[in-house]
Formats: C-alpha cells, sequence, structure tokens
C-alpha cells in the first residue's frame, strides 16, 4: 500500500488536467508574495500527507495559493495551518503544534489529511468541472487508505459534497437522502460497529479558515471538541 500510495503521490504532482487552475497556480508561483519572495514556490498539484494506514482522514477544500501551493504539503505555511496543527497536536494527533515546510519534521498519528481538490484555486473557489475532474485522486486515495480508515472529518462544505460521490465509487454506500452539513454533524453508513473496510463515519467541521477562525465561528474548543470526537469513533487512544 505504501509503494501504491506514493505512485498516486506523484501522479498528482504531475497533473495538468486543469487549464485554468495549472495557470494560477502558477503565476502565484512565478509572483510570489512579498513575504515569500526569497523562496522557491511549489506550484504543482499538493499531495495529501500523513500516515499511510491512517484510522481518521481530514478533508479540506483547496491549498492555499501561498500556503500548500508555495510549501508543497496541505495546510502548511499558513493561518489555517496554524489552527488546524495546533489543534492535531493538542489532540496528540500530530506531534507538533506547526507545519512551516516539508522538511521540519511534522508526522502525524493515525491521520492523513488531503483535499478535494489538489491545485490551488483563484479566490479559494474551484468550478463544478474542476472539481469533477479531480475527484478520481480522491477517490482512488480513499481506496488506498481503507482498510483501517473509520473516520472522515469533512472541513466545511465543499469537503463534505465531495465525500458523497466518493463514498459511492468506493465503498457503493449512499445515504437514503441528502445529508445537510453543519458543524457536528455525523453520518455514519449503519448502527453495527466498523468492520475493516467498511464505510467509513463522515464528521462535519466549519472549515479553519481565517474567515472563521478570526470571527470566532470555529473557536479552538470547538476544533477540540471535533477531535476527541472524532478518536472515540475511529478507536485512537
Amino acid at each position: 500500500m505504501t509503494d501504491d500510495l506514493d505512485r498516486l503521490d506523484a501522479e498528482i504532482c504531475d497533473c495538468r488536467r486543469c487549464p485554468r487552475l495549472v495557470a494560477w497556480r502558477e503565476e502565484v508561483a512565478a509572483t510570489k508574495r512579498a513575504a515569500f519572495r526569497d523562496e522557491e514556490y511549489w506550484g504543482r498539484p499538493v499531495p495529501g500527507f500523513g500516515a499511510h494506514d491512517a484510522r481518521l482522514a481530514i478533508l479540506g477544500l483547496a491549498p492555499a495559493a501561498h500556503g500548500g501551493n508555495r510549501t508543497g504539503r496541505i495546510f502548511t505555511g499558513d493561518r489555517s495551518g496554524d489552527v488546524l496543527f495546533a489543534a492535531m497536536h493538542r489532540a496528540g494527533l500530530a506531534n507538533q503544534p506547526t507545519s512551516v515546510s516539508r522538511d521540519d519534521g511534522l508526522t502525524l498519528t493515525s491521520t492523513r489529511i488531503f483535499a478535494a481538490v489538489r491545485c490551488a484555486p483563484p479566490d479559494n473557489k474551484p468550478t463544478p468541472l474542476e472539481r469533477d475532474t479531480c475527484a478520481p485522486y480522491l477517490h482512488r486515495e480513499l481506496a488506498l487508505i481503507r482498510p483501517e480508515l473509520r473516520v472522515v472529518i469533512a472541513l466545511g462544505a465543499f469537503a463534505w459534497a465531495a465525500f458523497w460521490p466518493a463514498l459511492r465509487a468506493v465503498y457503493g454506500v449512499a445515504p437514503a437522502r441528502k445529508v445537510p452539513f453543519g458543524h457536528g454533524a455525523l453520518w455514519n453508513a449503519g448502527d453495527t460497529p466498523w468492520q475493516a473496510g467498511g464505510a467509513p463515519a463522515l464528521l462535519g467541521c466549519y472549515h479553519v479558515s481565517q474567515q472563521n477562525t478570526f470571527t470566532g465561528r470555529l473557536t479552538p474548543g470547538m476544533l477540540d471538541e471535533v477531535f476527541t470526537r472524532a478518536k472515540a469513533l475511529a478507536g485512537i487512544g
């Protein structure tokens, strides 16, 4: 499985399927932000990161233009990542509370992080076509970590919506009716305990965007509650 995930990551990094996203990510990497003008930007799609035998997965929207698109690692080098990894560290899922570069020594425990769209989109808004073009990568990654995966945390409504096609494609399961997104919303495939390879539970969480964290819509305490619940559902001690 490790080799298969590594091959998938390499394939993702070379993807050029969406012309608008390719143009945008490369333009951002060339023009740079003043604060990072001396850095070499990644400027490519950003693969998943974390444990290959994850029980818990965190699904985001897309890399940030000057975060993951700069550093080459999801939720790394921006304020959203600062909030997310601090919470993961408090939960015992990360060995350090910060994520600043691909070689900073960060490791995750029983957790993998990836995005529904792997390239940074203009205004953080992928088009429906870009979402659907990128979806097979999400489906393949879920299939590869399926044996141990028990819970997926969807950060925001976009990630929540991206989960359902993946659920059908990978697990052959679909809810009987539409399940609305909400912070703390929980969907489970059934009442029986999780079995190896079975569909994971989906847990909703407001996105760790600056808009949410600066306004108090999402607080550190709320994040801590989500991770406590997710760990319990995933059987992570």
